[in-house]
């Protein structure tokens, strides 16, 4: 459909599974095993274009590494199929990760783009008379539950001196939140690229305020435990290929706009205005960075989105244990 994209993050609570911790930087290289695959998991997206680079392969063929791919319509579902064993290595937003550990999964973060804030953000209709976040208070607020835009309506409203229960929060998925938007069924929908990019090209939508200095609003790549032990140079060498299609994107923007939207499967003015604000670069996870997610889960937790408390530290690579 090329009106909106195809995309969904939906709040997805995990069940039956549990924490651990994998090496992504300064490992040790293990010796080349026989046989050895790399079950990528991805969203539509960056990780589609470097699925058709090929460069992936090429960079594991000396190690013995078979590359296999698996298309996911969600970050959770991904997260439910590194689970029940069937992929080793996916891309995910802010959200789905600390849900997936509440739950006891068995997930270790592998990676992390920098800040990419302006890629969220509150829209209103053109003509609407909200002109600031001030005048939120009171409004119906359309956003996907238990996603990284709720989090960022949170710290929006506490910086604006509002609080969560200000603002009436209707909650709903992307595509029917946007149905909502269109009709005048809510006053304001807090949602992320591309779905915004399009929400601003199609419905003549206005940014109210993205996330610029409210929330970093980075994306995540994660594996297993088992999978990082045995493969600690795998993974350092998916990461680095995700950067360089990165690299490659931030310097060639009219190009990796023009790809994308032949990923998305939708109009290059969508794709263009995305590429144009996005941030580049993917690196291995800091303390500072699971720092940023310990944040996220604390408030989730408060709001009683996920049952317990977590330390993510039990999510880290190794070498910040």
């Amino acid at each position: 459909m090329a009106s909106q994209p195809r995309l969904n993050r939906r709040q997805a609570l995990l069940s039956s599974l549990a924490a651990a911790a994998l090496s992504t930087a300064g490992a040790p290289v293990f010796a080349q095993a026989p046989g050895r695959v790399l079950r990528v998991g991805h969203q539509k997206g960056w990780l589609s274009i470097l699925k058709g680079r090929g460069t992936l392969e090429k960079r594991l063929a000396p190690l013995g590494v078979k590359v296999t791919w698996t298309e996911f319509n969600a970050g959770p579902v991904q997260l439910e199929a590194l689970n029940v064993g069937s992929i080793d290595f996916g891309d995910v937003g802010e959200a789905p990760p600390i849900f997936a550990q509440a739950a006891g999964a068995p997930l270790v973060y592998a990676g992390a783009t920098v800040p990419r804030p302006a890629l969220e953000a509150v829209i209103v209709p053109r003509d609407s008379a909200i002109r600031s976040v001030a005048d939120l208070k009171g409004k119906r607020v359309a956003y996907n539950k238990g996603s990284n835009v709720q989090y960022f309506l949170v710290k929006l409203l506490e910086k604006n001196g509002l609080k969560y229960g200000d603002v009436q929060s209707v909650f709903l998925a992307p595509a029917d939140a946007r149905a909502a938007f269109e009709k005048g069924a809510v006053d304001a929908w807090i949602i992320w690229d591309p779905f915004l990019a399009a929400a601003q090209k199609t419905l003549d939508a206005r940014l109210l305020a993205d996330a610029t200095g409210v929330v970093n609003n980075r994306a995540y790549y994660f594996t297993s435990r088992d999978f990082a032990t045995r493969n600690a140079d795998v993974l350092r060498i998916a990461i680095e290929e995700v950067n360089a299609i990165d690299t490659w994107a931030s310097k060639n923007q009219a190009a990796a706009a023009a790809e994308l939207s032949a990923v998305l499967g939708l109009d290059k003015g969508i794709t263009g205005l995305y590429v144009g604000r996005a941030k580049f670069g993917t690196a291995p996870v800091t303390r500072e960075i699971l720092a940023e997610q310990q944040a996220i889960a604390d408030t989730f937790f408060d709001l009683k989105l996920i049952p317990r408390k977590l330390n993510l530290l039990h999510a880290a690579p190794v070498d910040l244990l």
